[in-house]
Formats: C-alpha cells, structure tokens, sequence
C-alpha cells in the first residue's frame, strides 16, 4: 500500500476504483436480498481474492468459478462454497476430487446423459460422491439440457442412479447481452427463471432431488422483476462492469470501475491520431461493443482522473500501442489536446477480457494504492 499520484506508475496499468467497486457490490446485493434469493458471484471477472472477499462481506453466499486453478486458489483463500460452472469432463475429475477431499464443497455441472455417465463411473471407482448440477439451457446461447426434453430426465437420472449427489439446475442467459432495452431484458429475465424453475419441477415430478436452481448473468440479475424458485442468481461482470454493459443499458460509464492507465507517447497529426502504450496486449482484441448501438473501439478515453473525453476513443490498436481518435473525424489539435506524456484512463469493452491481460490490479481510494495479485491459467 502506498500513497501516491498515478503519474509515478509504469504504464499500461489495471485501475480499479474502489468507491465505483463498492458501489456496484451493494447494489447488485441489495437487488438479490430484495428479490429473496442467494447471489453466488462468479469472481472469473476479477480473479481476485480481495475483490471476492468484498463481495462476501456484503453478503455474498459462495463463488461461481470458471476453471478448477481459480477454485483451488480460491479454497486456499478460505472460500470453501464453490461452483465449477464449465461442463465437467473426465479428464479433470482427479483435480475435482482431489479438491474435495481437502474439504472444499466443489460442485461440478453436466448436460449430457454421456457427461453424467462418466461422472459416476468415476465417483463409484473411487467411491466419492460427487455433487453435480444440471446445465440447463435458457436461451439457446451455448451449452445446456432443453427444460422439455427427455435428456434432462435421463441426464439426472444417470446420476442420481449412479450413486451421486444430483444438486440442482443451473442456466446462465448469456444472450441477454444482445439486448439494450428495459422490456427486453426483463423479458429475458424472465424466461430464464420460467425455464430453469420448470426443469427443477420436472426432475421433482420424475422423483429427482433438485434442491438448488441457479440463474444469473448481470443483464438478467440487474433487470429480473421476479425470481419465484430461484435459490440464488451468478453474476460476474457488475463487480467492474464495462462498455458493454453501459450499452446493454444496465450500467452508466460512471459505474465501470475497471480502467487501464496510459500514456501519451506520440502523435500523427495529419491523422489526428494521438498514440499510446496501451494496445491490445492491454485491452484485449475484445471488440464486443462493435455490433452494439455504440462502437467503443478498443475503449473509452478519460482522463487520468476517470472522467470521459467526449468523442475520443481507442480507434484501433496494435500488440504495444494505442491509437486514439476522435470518432467520425480528424482532430488537426490532437497533439495539443493530448501532450506527449499526458496520463489517460481508458474503460475496457469487455471487463474480463481487459483484467486478463495483467498480473494484478493498482486499487485506487483517493491517493492511496494498493496492489491487487490476481489468478492466472486453468
């Protein structure tokens, strides 16, 4: 921990502000807490033990990860309620039992009578019973069993048959974040909820225990108006949320809590270009802003104090430099507006994608910074 200006830090740096962080934690808490249910929040956003540990305090009911290396590290950390959310194969069932061995509560998820198959197999060779949850598709966006369809029955049945611990249902509606209206991300909500809660009452009805239903991504948790048979809802990205979610609608730019730090290291005047050390080795070649209603390039430009630069953004990049812009236009005075030297923060497209490219975070309240490890590999 120091206290210090930003201008004695070695750029391209991971910002994350810590007020915007808090805030955004309360509010996504509050939401669930009104609406009656757990939150589980998935820490692949941030990788991040002191991230994840704010969460918790605020009342957060276990973790939702994405690889096995964040649930042993996380489980090294004290957390010991964790979610694999990534269809397990056999291959990666030592690590899983390994973990739960050394008591951490690791639930892993299938969506194929041939997945669950190989899971109690595994299990009855080793006589461990594992606790799996069934992947349900909402939405048609990836991976998932039909609500209505036989394979769910099946699937659950393999297991629970099979000698393992069959938990629940869980979806993740990740085609919310092709909406950007009110009514349609409640509609969307909506349908994520009815068709994971109607999987639960089928297995119910065909004698399956099902005693947890997991919903959740931030459009979805953010825009639900009701969460009848829901136990708990995952969401990720609102601990920082980005651009894309300021187009979905469910975020303002003031909320984005994650930014890289930059410097100005030359101009093309002629082309009002203004370039900086942060490319895409910084902010990712995540361009999911691009088929929204506003193409944020590679990210928006603020100043060093995380106010936006109207109009400017990180027109294209290459692996070490950034090439701001202004949209639409040649900006003849770039050179003057944007001094060789000059300080600049630039809000990321996609959130995860952007944290991923650091070995930690710089944590920002007021003057003081701390640095932030997080996680890397699978």
């Amino acid at each position: 921990m120091t206290t210090a200006p930003l201008s004695q830090l070695s750029t391209p740096a991971a910002l994350v502000d810590i007020a915007r962080m808090q805030a955004n934690i309360e509010t996504m808490q509050s939401r669930m807490n009104a609406l009656g249910v757990n939150l589980r929040p998935h820490v692949k956003t941030s990788k991040c033990i002191d991230v994840a540990r704010r969460q918790i305090a605020a009342g957060a009911r276990g973790i939702t990860v994405s690889t096995l290396k964040e649930a042993e590290q996380f489980f090294a950390a004290g957390i010991t309620d964790v979610l694999y959310a990534v269809g397990m194969v056999p291959s990666k069932l030592p690590q899983a039992k390994a973990l739960r061995d050394r008591g951490c509560d690791l639930k892993i998820i299938v969506d194929s009578v041939e997945a669950a198959t190989a899971v109690a197999a595994f299990g009855r060779a080793h006589e461990h019973v594992f606790e799996v949850w069934l992947e349900v598709d909402t939405d048609g966006h990836r991976a998932g069993l039909a609500p209505e369809g036989d394979a769910l029955i099946a699937t659950g049945r393999a297991l629970h048959e099979g000698g393992m611990k069959l938990g629940g249902v869980m979806t993740h509606a990740g085609a919310s974040y092709e909406l950007n209206t009110s009514a349609a991300l409640e509609a969307m909500a909506e349908q994520e909820r009815s068709r994971c809660v109607r999987a639960a009452e089928r297995l119910r009805a065909a004698g399956l225990p099902c005693a947890n239903v997991s919903v959740g991504s931030t459009p979805t948790a953010l825009s639900a108006q009701r969460l009848d048979g829901v136990t708990e809802v995952r969401a990720g990205v609102y601990v920082f949320h980005d651009l894309v979610m300021v187009n979905v609608g469910v975020a303002r730019m003031s909320d984005v809590a994650l930014s890289v730090l930059t410097t100005v290291i030359g101009h093309q005047k002629e082309k009002g270009w203004a370039l900086v050390d942060a490319g895409w080795m910084a902010m990712s070649r995540d361009r999911g802003t691009q088929k929204q209603t506003h193409d944020y390039g590679y990210g928006q430009v603020c100043d060093v104090d995380g106010n936006p630069v109207a109009g400017y953004v990180v027109d294209s990049a290459n692996q070490e430099h950034g090439i701001i812009a202004r949209i639409g236009e040649i900006d003849a005075d770039i050179a003057a507006r944007f001094p060789v030297g000059t300080m600049l923060r630039i809000l990321p497209n996609h959130a995860c994608a952007t944290a991923a490219q650091f070995p930690e975070y710089v944590a920002v309240d007021g003057a003081t910074l701390t640095a932030w490890p997080r996680f890397y590999g699978w």
